[in-house]
Parts: structure tokens; sequence; C-alpha cells
């Protein structure tokens, strides 16, 4: 019999620097620019270059001293997890009590090590945070251009007059343009029942209402509120996209399934 054709080792060529470092989970590209720009990234021991393209296969990539892992296909990690009051939604800060990082255990952690939030939620707000180590996947949830819906639970200390509901659904001028908080409306008896039963702390009585946000401003809907006197008490956030946080209590983590994962960003997850 004829040998076999040995098959040709894999190659990959020349990417932009910033997707190859989100490809291996350093973040979004977003945040890799960042990065890059910020003096943190080496390219075979020299400063990288925003916009550069490199080898992943042969050169030598590092961020803050770092070699970042290029050539291996190893299965990203997809976590929701219920952030609690009080952590921050980021991977480290030397100011904070605690992050969300921190919340995952052990067995859920992927074996690059490298886990970061996909987007954010302030330190007083709760709920429904996403954490990845593919950069890709989580470029594709937080672009504007996907509309990727987020859905919040907002309590206040009083219900909303008829002038404040209009005002909100109407749109609140901020610095950044016209906030629009989408399909507001009093959460049902239901809705609020389930939810109080995973919060910790309970919260005291409150008026609960449900809004969605496409913009995903800093701090928006607490802006939105306090522009019409009606400040917001708890924040939680119980839906991005297609998942909810359901039954998850305050801070549990849990994997997405596959489909999960593929539904938020159909074209990115589990290349």
């Amino acid at each position: 019999m004829p040998s076999p054709t040995p098959q040709k080792p894999e190659t990959r060529g020349p990417e932009r620097l910033q997707k190859v470092l989100a490809g291996a989970g350093v973040g979004s590209r977003r945040a890799s620019e960042a990065l890059i720009v910020a003096g943190r990234v080496t390219v075979d021991g020299r400063p990288a270059v925003l916009g550069e393209r490199v080898d992943p296969m042969t050169q030598e990539i590092a961020v803050d001293g770092q070699l970042i892992a290029t050539a291996g296909p190893a299965p990203h990690a997809y976590l929701a997890l219920h952030k609690p009051v009080g952590v921050t939604s980021t991977v480290r800060d030397r100011h904070a009590a605690r992050t969300v990082v921190e919340l995952v255990p052990p067995t859920l952690r992927p074996s690059s090590g490298r886990l970061f939030p996909v987007g954010r939620l302030d330190q007083d707000s709760e709920g429904l945070l996403l954490l990845t180590d593919d950069g890709e996947w989580a470029e594709r949830v937080l672009h504007p251009r996907f509309e990727v819906e987020r859905e919040y639970a907002i309590g206040l200390r009083m219900p909303l007059t008829a002038e404040q509901a209009r005002n909100l659904q109407a749109g609140i001028p901020l610095e950044e343009g016209l906030a629009i908080v989408h399909h507001l409306r009093a959460a049902t008896s239901v809705e609020t029942r389930r939810l109080i039963a995973i919060l910790e702390p309970a919260p005291a009585a409150l008026a609960w209402y449900r809004g969605t946000l496409r913009q995903g401003w800093k701090r928006q809907l607490r802006r939105m509120f306090a522009a019409v006197d009606a400040p917001i008490e708890r924040l939680v956030r119980v839906r991005i996209g297609p998942i909810w946080l359901a039954e998850l209590h305050t801070g549990s983590v849990r994997r997405l399934t596959a489909s999960e994962a593929r539904s938020l960003a159909p074209a990115a997850s589990h290349r």
C-alpha cells in the first residue's frame, strides 16, 4: 500500500492583533485595543502597535509580560452569574472588597485561567451577569449593532405617577442622547414573588416594574428614574437577550448550555 500523505500542520496566518487577543480570552476587541494603546502588549518582545497583523502560531504575544495561549483551540467557558449587591464587575480591583470573578468556583473556571465579565453591572445593582474567556463572543454580545436587549426589575419606594411613566416612556435626555426604556410596565405578582424568592438580602416592600434597555449607557436606568424624581431602590437585571436569571439565587453561578451560548452570539460561539 502506498504511504498515506502526511497531514500538513495547521496554519492560521497573520491576523489583527486585537482579534488574536480577543480569541485568547484577554478581553473583548475594544478592551484588547485599549491594552495595546496603553503599551501593555508586546510582540516578540517589542511594544505592539494597534492594528498590526501577527501570526499567533509563530510569534510570542504577551500581556503585562505574560505570554498568552494562542495555539490551541481550547473550549471556551460561558457562565451566568447572579451578581450580588456590593460586588464589583471587574476581573480585579484593589479597591474592591470582592469581584465577580472571585464568585466563580474552580470547577467552572476555564483551563486557561482567564475569565472576564461581559459588560458591567453597577456595584449597587444586582442580577444576571455573563462571564467568559471568549473575546469574540463577548464582542458580539456587547456591540450596539446587535441590539442585545437587557431587561431589568426595578424596585421603587412609591408607584410611578401617570406623568412620571409618560415621561419615562417618551425618553429622558442624557449627555449621551435620548435615553429610552422599552416595554416599561408594572411587574406581575407572580414575577415579583419569584424574584423576591431568589434575592439576598430580601427586599423591603417596594413597587416593582419591568423595563428593557437596548442602549446600555452607564447607570442609565438610575439616571432616567432620578430625572423624574423616582429614585431606584433595587435594580435587578433579569434577562440578557434570550438568557433569563430565572431561579438562579444571589451569588450562584451556572454554565450556559451550548444552545444558549449560540443564541446570544451565533456567529462567534463554538467556533
